[in-house]
């Protein structure tokens, strides 16, 4: 692996794509710690290190910038919300179904669509978190040198923009960089908590020798699972086909044995963000309006049991919603029939239809129950230790950092391929 990074280095292509999307990304670490014009720091930052597990889970995923109230508190959450909205939308309003059935014009309309969605949200979450951190549960004063209402202006304005920056970069690193770049995002936003999580972990029982094995062993215990969170992310289910032989002019063709790879986690960890956005979204409700019995709903809800159950059933929900969205059983059916192949003791038309249905009902199941139950134990036992550093390399982290980081690689794999070069799997 080090020797295929060393090569994609070499390809002058690839090594301009890579380290623009590390400039990206170092801009975007850059730009959360840079806090909004007339905030107290020091006076926010103590307001905010009492605030509820609901901030808390927050700010895991805007990489901290939440907790400095830095001009990107609102993270890539408000883009992630509108694209779920999105989605959904596409089996509930006709237009917008044929918007994606459209090809690349169709998609040009649904992500301008999400981009204007994008900053609609973005402009409620700002006004509620200006009202949030103005009210009594905080009480932090801003600039007094200005009139309140400039200050307002102010701050919302450059939550806003920050929210506009981040979609900007998230875009251009998927255009012009490697990988997908709102993912790319997020996995910086965790990866960024990591260092901070283990010092705390060190310094938590007060023994700094307790510290020390408490935190090498959750580290070697994560280091352990991930092979076999690797193994499952790669692994497929393959459907046999064959093709008869025909004869075109003068060629004989088909005749050869093939098969169709169905991974059983074909949804990769975008259930595990769906469910995240949907289970923060009471937070970010509580954010906007301040009412006590909906700041106590949004806590219970990102934490304890409650959390727990509708995390592994959103996950599973959406586990399935996304394969039948990313996989058509019917047109994969068509294409069969017309390319002359078959699947071994399947009739073709809509008894091959239903047999791939089957097949991935089937292995759909045990690859939602894998992600959800990665992504609650660790929850579970931070709930009983108290230890951050199992919370920032919890199951939805560490899930979502392989993902991206096997995605990307897969990604700078098949530009090495073009220039004959070795991937990173062998």
């Amino acid at each position: 692996m080090l020797t295929s990074i060393i090569e994609a280095f070499k390809v002058p292509e690839l090594r301009k794509k890579i380290l623009f999307t590390l400039g990206i990304l170092a801009l975007y670490r850059l730009g959360a710690g840079i806090p909004v014009p007339g905030i107290p720091f020091n006076e926010f930052a103590n307001a905010f290190a009492d605030s509820g597990a609901s901030m808390v889970m927050l700010d895991l995923f805007t990489g901290g910038a939440l907790s400095n109230f830095s001009v990107f508190s609102l993270g890539i959450m408000p883009y992630i919300t509108a694209s779920i909205i999105m989605q959904l939308m596409q089996g509930v309003i006709p237009a917008v179904g044929r918007w994606a059935r459209e090809g690349e014009t169709g998609r040009r309309k649904i992500t301008q669509i999400t981009r204007y969605l994008t900053l609609v949200l973005g402009l409620i979450n700002a006004i509620g978190y200006l009202f949030l951190f103005k009210s009594s549960a905080y009480g932090v004063v801003f600039s007094d040198q200005v009139p309140e209402m400039v200050t307002n202006v102010i701050v919302v304005f450059s939550l806003l923009v920050g929210t506009a920056l981040i979609m900007w970069m998230g875009e251009l690193i998927t255009q012009r960089g490697v990988g997908n770049g709102m993912s790319l995002i997020i996995f910086t936003s965790i990866v960024s908590q990591v260092p901070g999580a283990i010092f705390s972990s060190l310094n938590l029982t007060g023994d700094f020798g307790m510290g020390l094995a408490v935190t090498a062993l959750i580290i070697i215990v994560v280091l352990a699972c991930v092979p076999a969170i690797i193994f499952m992310e790669r692994a497929q289910r393959r459907i046999p086909v064959n093709y008869a032989k025909r004869i075109q002019g003068r060629r004989m063709m088909g005749g050869q044995t093939t098969y169709i790879p169905l991974k059983v986690n074909a949804a990769g960890v975008i259930p595990i963000i769906f469910a995240s956005c949907l289970l923060y979204f009471p937070a970010q409700l509580a954010a906007l309006f301040n009412v006590g019995w909906l700041t106590a709903a949004a806590d219970a809800i990102s934490q304890g049991w409650i959390n727990w159950i509708l995390t592994l059933v959103l996950i599973v929900f959406f586990a399935y919603f996304y394969t039948s969205m990313v996989f058509n059983p019917e047109e994969t059916s068509d294409n069969l029939r017309k390319q002359g192949g078959f699947i071994p003791g399947v009739r073709p038309g809509s008894a091959t239809t239903q047999y791939i249905k089957n097949v991935i009902n089937r292995i759909t199941l045990p690859g939602g129950l894998y992600i959800a139950l990665i992504a609650v134990i660790p929850s579970i036992l931070f709930s009983f230790t108290g230890n951050q550093l199992i919370s920032a390399f919890g199951g939805t982290s560490i899930l979502i950092m392989i993902g991206v980081a096997l995605d990307t690689m897969s990604k700078i794999e098949s530009q090495l391929k073009m220039h004959n070069y070795e991937g990173f799997f062998k």
